[in-house]
């Protein structure tokens, strides 16, 4: 009960720290934009003006689709001309929130901090925030969630500890391995390491590494969704050929595990239940 209590009181406290932060929202930059800008600034000064006249912060919210994204790429956008400091500060409190609390929907944020971001400052910002937001995770489930995560996964928690064991000799290869082909699902891994004795170092390294092809995706499609007005600009040739050279790129470090994995890893040719099954690899 103790730790249900605990666990209670922090998300009580992050929460509360979020939605503060949501509702402060800086005044609108002042400027006189011209030309390509302007179709752009005139978006966001109505997104404004409804907030104003609503007295609600003016749609900070975690987008569930893509046109909930677009719109809140484009007045974050339109904030960080001025206000860069406030919206790296709510960008990293949300998508540590997420992670934190394995909250599903962080391929969003990725796709966001391409948009917001760009390609390069983005895909830095969600693998560091990836990282430490999966370590308070393991943390939290480390001080909190034992015993409640045993009694609700108790087969995958023991499934995930015999593979564990089994390939303790390579223990960091097979996190790797875990991350770049997610037999388990992502939030699941991170609330069950501490209880599979996966030691803190394995964990955070694994998780920066094994996640940079996900993310790297995740933060060129959404630069490319912040560049593209309409459907026929995402499927002319420039765009496909980027795609394709994306996929590559994300892949080939995917393949070369995966190859590595079938001499020294005991692992399982077809995922069951979410986890890997018993039949071995020769």
């Amino acid at each position: 009960m103790r730790s249900l209590v605990g666990l209670l009181a922090v998300v009580a406290a992050a929460s509360l720290y979020l939605y503060s932060l949501s509702l402060y929202l800086p005044a609108a930059p002042r400027r006189h934009p011209h030309s390509a800008e302007s179709k752009h600034v005139e978006t966001a000064e109505s997104e404004q003006q409804r907030a104003d006249s609503s007295g609600e912060p003016s749609g900070l919210k975690f987008p569930s689709d893509l046109e909930e994204l677009r719109e809140l790429s484009e007045l974050l956008q339109f904030y960080k001309t001025e206000h860069t400091g406030y919206v790296l500060l709510l960008f990293c409190s949300a998508y540590l929130y997420k992670q934190s609390f394995a909250i599903p929907g962080s391929s969003f944020l990725n796709i966001l901090a391409g948009a917001i971001f760009g390609p390069y400052q983005g895909l830095l910002l969600v693998s560091v925030l990836t990282t430490v937001g999966s370590t308070m995770c393991y943390l939290l489930s480390k001080a909190f969630g034992k015993r409640y995560i045993t009694t609700l996964f108790p087969d995958k928690v023991s499934l995930l500890q015999g593979k564990i064991e089994e390939n303790r000799d390579c223990l960091f290869f097979f996190l790797l391995f875990l991350r770049f082909f997610p037999m388990t699902p992502n939030w699941f891994l991170n609330m069950s390491a501490p209880i599979v004795n996966i030691p803190i170092t394995f964990f955070f390294c694994s998780v920066f590494i094994g996640l940079l092809p996900y993310n790297f995706i995740c933060v060129q499609t959404g630069v490319m969704l912040s560049e593209v007005a309409s459907l026929d600009d995402l499927f002319c040739w420039e765009r496909l050929l980027q795609l394709l050279a994306i996929a590559c790129m994300a892949l080939l470090p995917g393949a070369l595990i995966r190859r590595l994995s079938q001499k020294r890893l005991k692992l399982d040719v077809q995922p069951q239940n979410g986890l890997i099954t018993d039949k071995k690899v020769q």
